[in-house]
């Protein structure tokens, strides 16, 4: 079974062809095993596999103009498949074939972890006798001189970095970095380069950092799902994700040997053997399979959403439909999803998202929801489909309902509140359970279904972000759960105004 990750962002055939991936595979060649391993003994020669090839091809990508097209990159793979040695050789080539006067740094969240890559280089340099001569190693760096670059190791005391100057960074397990100051000022050290490189190479680990926010490593993985979905347009970033599936099976085997590029080859498999019966499963699920882990209480169990999904179901134009919409004005999202409401006893309702609108990256405060795209999105839908209800939780979004409702549209009012959400949420997730319904596998959904957690006081559980202030989005999640609430369920609305279509507006 050949490889592939479990997602990567896109990168064409063209720029593949005009990179350095065939350049660094020759300089590979001279590279050398630092560790007796399944892979090979110590002093042995590196031999760079398939997934490697390609994986270095697209990371090394070239545009049009001759320049890098990434700026920065995240490479995420379970731990033993050889993430340190290429980490090292991508940090020896950048060294050795860089600009002039290079900087490159080895970082991580101390400089213990920081030295492990480092360390792996300096052993790739005395096992090698072609490099005798070629580069000056001391303790916590490694000059060359042909260039005057230099390769040196660091630790997350990010406010004692200015004032570098970085060509290539490389970051040893982003995961593990307590906020992202340090990610930070080494981005902004590359500024004044022609072509700079960041890679961060890291397993999963927990979605919330010390402050209770998305983790430097989560935030970057979540905007790679969106940009290798098409959501965002983004060129300068490269991700490559290897892992298993929300949901997957952690104790089968063909499990693991998806979501480890190196099974069999660079780590055992009687490796996993043994450590899926000693080793709990949220850890194995994070250090073996490469899946994110959170510290709150998780809505849906894993995969349970998934098992939902059927992308060869539509809902036809002319259907009988439930918009629902759900969102703030500024600093958040809005969204728009549509039901379909089942005519027959074995009819399951289908949730699909029509439009949803989330604050750009990078965005200043002063972002808001395009209120008049909202309404007219709404508009199109109802000239698309037969839409019973459109129910929206009116706080905030007075004015919307007011001027869709005077249009003839029938809007119908869901407060948030206990009495409301918390039925809806029990039924949706009876729903999933019973695989009652189906949902096209959108992406942007099955983010805010994730993001989701349960809250639950005296006046029972609903659906809630994992923090106060959290930057999830779940907006798409409490859309579906409205939606699907009134699909099942009598309209409110009198029945000779239950059907409308714009067309008749």
């Amino acid at each position: 079974m050949t490889p592939k990750p479990l997602f990567v962002t896109p990168v064409s055939l063209a720029e593949i062809e005009r990179g350095d991936g065939p350049d660094f595979g020759s300089f590979s060649q001279f590279l050398k095993i630092t560790k007796d391993s399944v892979g090979g003994p110590t002093g042995g020669p590196m031999v760079l596999r398939p997934w490697q090839g390609d994986m270095l091809g697209r990371l090394f990508a070239r545009r049009a103009d001759g320049r890098y097209k990434h700026r920065q990159a995240l490479i995420g793979m379970p731990r033993k498949n050889g993430k340190s040695a290429l980490g090292a050789g991508i940090a020896l080539y950048g060294l050795a074939f860089g600009p002039h006067g290079g900087e490159v740094y080895s970082c991580a969240a101390d400089k213990e972890q920081a030295r492990i890559v480092f360390g792996t280089a300096k052993k790739m340099i005395d096992l090698q006798p072609e490099f005798s001569g070629m580069f000056n190693v001391y303790r916590d760096a490694i000059e060359f001189p042909a260039t005057g670059s230099v390769y040196r190791v660091l630790s997350a005391e990010a406010f004692s970095k200015e004032g570098l100057s970085a060509t290539l960074v490389m970051f040893d397990e982003v995961h593990a970095q307590p906020n992202r100051a340090m990610w930070d000022v080494m981005a902004l050290s590359t500024g004044a380069r022609a072509e700079p490189l960041m890679v961060g190479i890291t397993t999963a680990g927990v979605k919330s950092d010390s402050t209770g926010q998305d983790s430097l490593c989560y935030g970057m993985y979540q905007y790679a799902e969106r940009v290798a979905s098409g959501e965002v347009v983004d060129p300068s970033f490269y991700c490559e994700w290897w892992g298993a599936p929300e949901g997957a099976d952690h104790t089968d085997p063909a499990v693991w040997e998806a979501a480890n590029p190196g099974y069999g080859d660079i780590v055992a498999a009687e490796d996993f053997e043994a450590a899926v019966l000693r080793t709990p499963e949220n850890e194995f699920r994070t250090k073996r399979l490469n899946q994110w882990t959170s510290t709150a209480q998780a809505w849906l169990p894993a995969g349970s959403w998934e098992g939902c999904e059927d992308q060869s179901v539509t809902i036809p134009d002319g259907s009988e439909v439930v918009l629902s919409f759900d969102g703030s004005f500024n600093n958040d999202s809005t969204a728009l999803v549509v039901v379909s409401c089942p005519q027959h006893e074995d009819d399951k309702p289908h949730i699909d998202v029509v439009a949803a609108w989330e604050k750009p990256t990078g965005t200043g405060n002063d972002w808001a929801v395009p209120i008049i795209d909202v309404e007219d999105e709404i508009r199109k839908a109802c000239r698309r489909w037969q839409v019973r209800e459109i129910v929206c939780d009116p706080f905030r979004w007075a004015r919307s309902y007011q001027v869709l409702e005077s249009e003839g549209l029938p809007v119908v009012e869901f407060p948030q509140s206990p009495t409301r959400m918390v039925p809806a949420t029990q039924r949706f997730y009876e729903s999933v359970m019973n695989r009652s319904h189906t949902h096209s596998g959108d992406r942007r959904l099955a983010r805010h279904i994730g993001n989701a957690v349960i809250r639950t006081d005296s006046r029972g559980s609903r659906l809630s972000k994992d923090a106060k202030g959290s930057p999830r989005k779940i907006d798409l999640a409490v859309a579906a759960v409205m939606g699907l609430d009134r699909a099942c369920q009598e309209p409110e609305r009198a029945p000779e105004a239950q059907f409308w279509s714009w067309s008749d507006l």
